[in-house]
């Protein structure tokens, strides 16, 4: 993804950065209205200036950051994907497979319930 270029290559392992490209590209292709942004270092999306969801690399995952109510809302799903997770984030092993109608379900989430947001983070 264009958008992202400098931030993918500046991911060293081959596997993580394509990884991270095909979750972003998936991200930007089914949501196209979302803003592709470069906050504090981290490739996120945006909608009407509202945070929507955020990513960010590590040595042993990727790391989706929807806000703590989108996890609340979708931890039965996180919990079912076998992944592991806080109050603000979710870590994708490298060696699991992307369970992108999770991904999905808080994103739409994020969109339906910050419709009418006017700040970037929920208050």
């Amino acid at each position: 993804m264009k958008f992202f270029s400098a931030f993918l290559a500046g991911i060293d392992d081959p596997f993580h950065r394509e990884r991270t490209e095909e979750v972003l590209t998936g991200v930007k292709n089914k949501y196209p209205n979302l803003n592709p942004e470069m906050k504090w270092n981290q490739p996120m999306f945006t909608d009407h200036g509202t945070f929507i969801m955020g990513f960010s690399v590590s040595k042993k995952h990727l790391a989706a950051a929807p806000e703590s109510v989108a996890i609340t809302h979708a931890e039965d799903d996180i919990v079912k994907a076998g992944y592991d997770y806080t109050k603000e984030l979710i870590r994708i092993p490298w060696k699991s497979p992307v369970d992108y109608s999770l991904l999905e379900k808080m994103i739409e989430f994020n969109i339906r319930d910050k419709a009418n947001c006017s700040t970037f983070w929920r208050k």
